[in-house]
């Protein structure tokens, strides 16, 4: 009796950005603490190597640029691949800058994930390799206790025909709304060669984003990987999703709330 190939699954974690919400921190955020002492900014555990720890096996990259050095410092010794993100030019951008890790042949399911999303347990990012055993492109989803300005998955049947953005679903009618109900929680897998595939299809697709650097307005030509979904689905490709086990699962520590959260969630779970 033959055996499947066990494939190979790589993990992009994105952790260039600052946070401009995070007003008290001028770090990278996602080397904040989930085990505070002195003060929430201080302490043990940082988010960028809990989510390290609880990605499957396999290669490993980070997409850096504010306050890189301080990256590379604290992953120190982990075998990991840097890249860096010569402009803070949307997801899309970070998943261009990270082309060369996509053209390795040392894995065949690629994960995505977010710095500062810290909480995504182990099983959760298991069933979203797994789940490319059906579909060539899946995307992590939750049920909002509040749409708030979130994308959200527009859905038909098994497949998400594309990621509607708060701008666009807020004009819709109540019965049109009501009809997108899973949110997006900018965590992907994809197979990797198809990934790789798009990517010029999706770099002919910028978004021109009005943008505050250093007191001035300035537009600047950002990429979305919600992008890949729709150019994917028009070209006749799987793209599927799976449900988190809850809403806190997928929690962004965007300001000093959100950090806090995630710090006393963490500590209950260590508790159990």
């Amino acid at each position: 009796m033959g055996f499947l190939k066990q494939e190979k699954v790589g993990s992009l974690i994105f952790a260039a950005g600052r946070g401009s919400r995070m007003k008290e921190f001028d770090g990278n955020k996602t080397l904040l603490p989930l085990i505070p002492h002195i003060s929430p900014f201080k302490g043990d555990r940082p988010i960028l190597l809990n989510i390290i720890a609880n990605l499957p096996d396999g290669p490993k990259a980070v997409v850096i640029n504010y306050r890189s050095e301080e990256v590379v410092k604290v992953t120190h010794g982990i075998p990991l691949q840097y890249i860096l993100q010569p402009e803070l030019n949307g997801t899309g951008g970070a998943l261009l800058a990270a082309r060369a890790f996509l053209e390795r042949d040392d894995y065949e399911k690629l994960i995505i994930t977010m710095g500062d999303v810290p909480l995504v347990s182990p099983s959760t990012y298991l069933k979203l390799s797994r789940a490319l055993d059906l579909e060539d492109f899946v995307i992590l989803a939750f049920s909002p206790s509040d749409k708030k300005q979130y994308g959200l998955l527009g859905i038909r049947g098994r497949y998400v025909e594309r990621i509607v953005e708060h701008k666009y679903w807020s004009i819709l009618s109540c019965e049109k709304q009501s009809e997108l109900f899973l949110a997006n929680a900018g965590i992907y897998a994809g197979r990797r060669e198809i990934i790789l595939g798009y990517l010029p299809a999706m770099e002919s697709r910028p978004h021109v984003v009005l943008k505050n650097i250093n007191g001035l307005e300035k537009e600047i030509r950002e990429y979305f990987i919600t992008d890949l979904v729709e150019i994917m689905r028009a070209d006749g490709r799987s793209t599927g999703y799976i449900v988190a086990q809850d809403e806190q699962e997928v929690m962004g520590v965007d300001d000093l709330a959100a950090l806090t959260r995630a710090q006393e969630i963490f500590s209950a779970r260590l508790e159990r």
